[in-house]
Parts: structure tokens; C-alpha cells; sequence
């Protein structure tokens, strides 16, 4: 017996050895760890997917909030202008109230066509000097109501009678006759001063000053004889030239040269021949952009016109005047 369990033992060691791969080789998975292993493949994937999903919604009410953040930070910053205009407005009238109180005694006094004040200019001549809202009186040789107006007693030695301003964008110039006829805004924002008073300050020979500036704070000037402009100066191109000798025209109210209704195109009041190569009464657009139609406040000879300016000043004051 013990010969024949030694005899065993050693063909099993013959055998052992004469095989060594069979005892290298590792068990063969079963057909459920092979699933368990895909099953948890799927969840890490199912996992990885949601994730995604999340991080993109995440990112598209991201997006949102950052809109609507702009949207906020336009609409502040359109409240900040007006607060702006306002302490202008409280500002000039500080400064400016010895001057008034001293013009409202003026006014009191018989006027003669020696001493009667037409405009700007006719204060600027008796040491008003500061720029601000005054008011010229009633003039019975003139045939002229009393009206407020805003004077720019520093440009280019002064006495400039405001009869436009764009700068805020919160009043649309997009006006009837009736309207431009007496004027329209607010004295110390965006304004039209009427287009009766204007002629008022034009009896008498008078130069025009047009102030532009664009989104990028650049800014033009041009100087011309009123509208039938005889001369010209600046540095923004002569594109009031083209609107010399032309009628004024308003959306209901259609004197151009064009068989089409240029005021209707253009969506404002103005003097314009077929139809513009200027629009200074346009549509305020923010940061220039307006390039479906050419109806914004356009300077053909700066920005051609696809570009809405930021500020717009059009001043008057007689071709006689000497600071």
C-alpha cells in the first residue's frame, strides 16, 4: 500500500511538472461578472450623460441670467443719463440764478430795436456768461412770445442759441408739423426748439453750428449761413450742402423733392431733398447700430448711413457777432 500511494504521488508530480501553463492561468470569469462588469459600464455612462445634461442646462441659465444682467445694466445706465440731465439741470440752475433774477428785471424795462433781446448772442453783449437756460422776454417790436431757451455761452466765444440737442434718446423725434412748428423735449435734455422760433433768431443773417459726437467719443463740428448755406467749415463733411434750399418736412406733412415721403423713411422732421445726406432728427439708436434701415441720426459725410451718432447739437447765433 505505501508503494503504490508513493508510485501516485509521483506520477502526479511528473504530470504537474511536465504542465507548468495550466497552473499559471487564471480562472475564466463566470457569465454573471461579465454582466455584473457591463451593468455598472452602463451606470457609470447613464451617470456621465446626466451630468452633462446638467452642465449644459447650468450653462443656458447662465446664459440667460448674463442677458438679462445686460438688459438690467442698459436699462441703469438709461436711468443714469436722465439722472445726469437732471443735476445738470439743478447745476446750471444754480449757477445761473443771479443771471436770471437780473434778466427778469430786464424784462420789466420798455425795449426799444436798440436794446430789445433777440437771442443768445443779445445776452452774451450784456455780460451773461455763463451757459444755461434763460428766458428771452416778450417783445412787443419783435411781434415775439416769451421762450426759454438754452445758451452755450463757451463754444468758440459763445452767444449760441441751442435750437436741437440729441443726447439721451428718451424723447422720439418722430413728430407732426404742429409739433416741430412750437417745438417740443426738454430745454436742458433732447429738445426741438419749434420751428417759429427758429425763424425768430434767423431774421437776422446767422451762422449754424452743428456738434456731433459717435459711440467711441469722437466728436465733429460744421459752421454754416443758416440752411441756405452760402459758406462752409468743419471737419465732419459738408453733408448739409445737398439739403440747401429745401423745405422742411414732417411725417404728415411731406414738402421734399422725392416722390417718396422721405419724413415717413426717415422717421423725423427735416429739411430733406431726395431723400438725405443727413438725419439729425432720426431715431436715437443705441451704440450706432441701425443697419436695417437709414433712418437713424445719420452724417453721411463721418459714418455714412448705416451709423446713429450718440450726441447731436445744432446752435445758432447772428453772422455779426463779435465775443
Amino acid at each position: 500500500t505505501a508503494l503504490r500511494t508513493g508510485v501516485t504521488l509521483l506520477l502526479i508530480a511528473i504530470t504537474w511538472a511536465q504542465n507548468p501553463k495550466q497552473r499559471l492561468l487564471p480562472p475564466k470569469p463566470s457569465k454573471t461578472q461579465c454582466c455584473q462588469e457591463v451593468r455598472s459600464l452602463k451606470v457609470q455612462v447613464a451617470n456621465l450623460t446626466s451630468l452633462v445634461e446638467e452642465l449644459n442646462r447650468k450653462q443656458e441659465t447662465d446664459l440667460m441670467n448674463v442677458v438679462r444682467q445686460i438688459m438690467e445694466l442698459d436699462q441703469l445706465n438709461r436711468q443714469q443719463e436722465a439722472r445726469v440731465t437732471e443735476a445738470e439741470s439743478k447745476y446750471s440752475e444754480i449757477n445761473n440764478r443771479v443771471e436770471i433774477m437780473q434778466l427778469q428785471t430786464l424784462q420789466s424795462a420798455t425795449q426799444t430795436s436798440s436794446d430789445a433781446i433777440y437771442d443768445c448772442a443779445s445776452l452774451y453783449t450784456r455780460n451773461y456768461r455763463i451757459s444755461g437756460e434763460y428766458k428771452l422776454p416778450k417783445d412787443d417790436f419783435l411781434g415775439t412770445p416769451e421762450l426759454n431757451v438754452y445758451c452755450d455761452m463757451e463754444t468758440k466765444g459763445g452767444g449760441w442759441t441751442v435750437i436741437q440737442r440729441r443726447k439721451i434718446g428718451l424723447t422720439s423725434f418722430n413728430r407732426d408739423w404742429k409739433q416741430y412748428k412750437h417745438g417740443f423735449g426738454a430745454i436742458r435734455g433732447d429738445f426741438w426748439l419749434g420751428n417759429e422760433h427758429i425763424f425768430r433768431l434767423t431774421r437776422q443773417p446767422s451762422v449754424l453750428r452743428i456738434e456731433l459726437e459717435d459711440w467711441q467719443g469722437e466728436t465733429r463740428y460744421i459752421n454754416s449761413y443758416k440752411l441756405f448755406i452760402a459758406n462752409y467749415s468743419g471737419n465732419a463733411g459738408d453733408s448739409l450742402r445737398y439739403h440747401n434750399n429745401t423745405n422742411f418736412s414732417t411725417m404728415n406733412k411731406d414738402n421734399d423733392k422725392c416722390v417718396d415721403d422721405c419724413a415717413a423713411l426717415r422717421k423725423g422732421g427735416y429739411w430733406y431733398n431726395c431723400c438725405t445726406d443727413s438725419n439729425l432728427n432720426g431715431v436715437f439708436y443705441r451704440y450706432g447700430e441701425h443697419s436695417r434701415n437709414s433712418d437713424g441720426i445719420t452724417w453721411y459725410g463721418w459714418h455714412g448711413s448705416n451709423y446713429s451718432l450718440k450726441k447731436v447739437e445744432m446752435k445758432l447765433r447772428p453772422v455779426e457777432f463779435h465775443p
